[in-house]
C-alpha cells in the first residue's frame, strides 16, 4: 500500500492533537503525575483497564485510557505512583507532534528519514536498540510500530527526563517490556515480530497485555 493510502486508512476524525515537550510531557500530561491527575486531564477518555507492564517488575503499572469501551488511545505507565512513560495508540490515540512533524500513524520509513535528517544535521543523536527500533535518548523518544488493518504504522513512546538515559535500549532502558512486544521495526531481513517464533522468553506466568 502506498504511503498516502496507508496514512489515510488510519486517520481518525476525532484524533486529538498533542505536542511533545521532550522530557517534560506530552499534550496535557506531565511526567511525574499521579494516576488520578492523568485521568483528570484526559477529558473524554475513560480508564479501560490496569495491567502489569513488566514480567519481573510488578511495580510498573500500565493504565489504558480510551475514547470508548473498546478503543484504546493512550497507554500511561507509572512507577512509585508517578507517570514515567506514555505511548500513543496508532489508531485511536492522539496525533503527537514534534517540531511540526507528526509522529503517530506514520509510514515507518518516512518518519525514520525525518529523524535521520535531524541526526545528519547534528540536531539529535539517533540510536537503535537491539531490536532495531529508532529513537533519541535526549528527547526521551522511541518510535515503535503497530499493526493495523492496512499495514504497519508508527506508535510514539515517550519517557521523562529521569528515565531517558538509554531509553532506546530495549534491554536496559526504562520503557516497559510490553511496549517492545509485537511487530518489529521493518527491516529487509530479520524476524517480523518480537519474540520471534520459537524464542524462549523468561517471562514466567506473565503475558503481554496487548
Amino acid at each position: 500500500m502506498a504511503a498516502a493510502e496507508l496514512r489515510s486508512a488510519v486517520k481518525v476524525s476525532a484524533r486529538l492533537d498533542w505536542d511533545l515537550m521532550p522530557l517534560e510531557g506530552v499534550g496535557p500530561l506531565c511526567f511525574g503525575m499521579h494516576v488520578a491527575e492523568v485521568a483528570a486531564v484526559l477529558p473524554g477518555m475513560t480508564e479501560l483497564r490496569r495491567f502489569q507492564a513488566e514480567p519481573s517488575f510488578g511495580e510498573a503499572l500500565g493504565v489504558e485510557f480510551g475514547m470508548g469501551q473498546a478503543k484504546p488511545a493512550v497507554y500511561a505507565y507509572f512507577v512509585d505512583g508517578r507517570l514515567f512513560c506514555v505511548a500513543a495508540d496508532a489508531v485511536h490515540g492522539p496525533q503527537v507532534t514534534l517540531w511540526g512533524r507528526e509522529l503517530t500513524a506514520c509510514v515507518p520509513a518516512d518518519l525514520e528519514r525525518f529523524l535521520l535528517h535531524a541526526h545528519w544535521c547534528e540536531v539529535v543523536d539517533v540510536s537503535y536498540g537491539p531490536r532495531g527500533n529508532p529513537g533519541v535518548n535526549e528527547l526521551g523518544l522511541v518510535v515503535r510500530v503497530q499493526e493495523v488493518a492496512s499495514g504497519v504504522v508508527t506508535r510514539p513512546v515517550m519517557v521523562g527526563r529521569t528515565w531517558a538515559d538509554r531509553c532506546t535500549d530495549d534491554w536496559e532502558g526504562a520503557i516497559p517490556e510490553c511496549e517492545w512486544v509485537g511487530r518489529s521495526w521493518p527491516r529487509p531481513s530479520g524476524a517480523e515480530s518480537w519474540p520471534p517464533p520459537g524464542h524462549k522468553t523468561h517471562w514466567g506466568s506473565w503475558q503481554p497485555p496487548f
